[in-house]
């Protein structure tokens, strides 16, 4: 054997090695091995702190949902609370850059994943504006008025949601604006992924926290029986991009945190908005054409995207199915 061959038998050996070693340290289920292979495992993700631009700062809390927390000298103010049993480890976040209160929690959604820890994160903070006599001196959490109507159960159905992770504040409308940390921010209503969504946009930060109508993750998710739309989630998707400015060559400029996943620039709402519309139209196209259900799914018309998008517990073809219940339901 010649010098040459030894030593590509090393490194093909080296490599195989390494391989196996991967494979036996993976934690990953088969599911989750065939749509993402090599994907972490969100669940073991520990709780960290990631500056975004201006005041405003990512905590990324794993498989839930994202927090944008904007900090400076008058206090914090949370864009989402994530689940309930991660609220010690956010607050001990913030408390790494700053002892001042949290002074409000706007919920993007009423997802339990986005509102878990409304209760145990507000009860550390103060009002952002004077309440009434008696009430309780803590963070206030404020929230669409549609999504305050869904949660709280008018129709004198018992809430599936505790009292305690409810808003006590609403907006109402299209816009309401507030003044806080020296910046104005933009509560927009976002009707999309539920019809009582709401973003969040710093403007001298120059960051827009979306919410569930943009992840990186997994395809988007639109709940209809809380008012959701696979349009509605497009209309948000456009928003976005128009607000945004990049700064060079569609890269960079403003920032957006999605609901789930990493800090992105206009350019990556861009592609997310291009997929689900391509996906949408060939959803739309093949209905038409009196192809059924299971005709579309059997077409794969998400192929092309499953390796990005699509996870165990949201696969291409439950986002078809979602696109098709809702081009097909009667209307509203």
């Amino acid at each position: 054997m010649t010098s040459h061959t030894m030593r590509f038998a090393a490194c093909a050996a080296a490599v195989v090695a390494l391989s196996a070693g991967a494979i036996a340290q993976s934690t990953l289920t088969p599911d989750q091995m065939k749509y993402r292979p090599g994907r972490p495992d969100f669940d073991n993700t520990p709780v960290e702190m990631i500056p975004v631009q201006g005041s405003v700062y990512l905590i990324s809390t794993g498989r839930s949902g994202n927090i944008a927390a904007q900090i400076d000298d008058e206090g914090v103010i949370l864009v989402d609370a994530s689940r309930a049993d991660a609220s010690v480890d956010v607050l001990a976040q913030i408390r790494k850059l700053t002892k001042l209160p949290i002074r409000a929690i706007i919920d993007t959604t009423t997802d339990l994943d986005h509102i878990g820890g409304n209760d145990n994160l507000a009860r550390t903070g103060t009002p952002l504006y004077q309440v009434a006599a008696g009430a309780t001196p803590q963070a206030q959490v404020f929230a669409h008025e549609k999504a305050m109507r869904r949660i709280s159960a008018p129709t004198g159905r018992v809430s599936a949601v505790p009292q305690a992770l409810w808003p006590t504040d609403t907006i109402a409308g299209a816009k309401e604006k507030l003044y806080f940390n020296h910046e104005p921010i933009e509560l927009q209503w976002a009707p999309g992924h539920t019809d009582g969504d709401v973003l969040v946009w710093f403007r001298r930060s120059d960051v827009i926290a979306i919410g569930d109508a943009f992840t990186t993750t997994a395809y988007p998710r639109f709940d209809r029986a809380r008012g959701g739309t696979i349009q509605g989630v497009l209309d948000v998707l456009n928003r976005v991009i128009d607000i945004a400015v990049p700064e060079f060559n569609a890269q960079g400029g403003t920032r957006i945190v999605p609901g789930h996943g990493r800090i992105c620039n206009q350019a990556d709402v861009v592609e997310y908005r291009d997929m689900a519309t391509i996906i949408r139209d060939r959803v739309r196209d093949l209905s038409k054409a009196g192809r059924t259900l299971n005709q579309i799914k059997a077409a794969h018309v998400t192929l092309d995207y499953d390796g990005q998008y699509a996870t165990p517990d949201y696969t291409g073809e439950m986002f078809v199915e979602a696109i098709y219940r809702d081009l097909t339901a009667a209307p509203r």
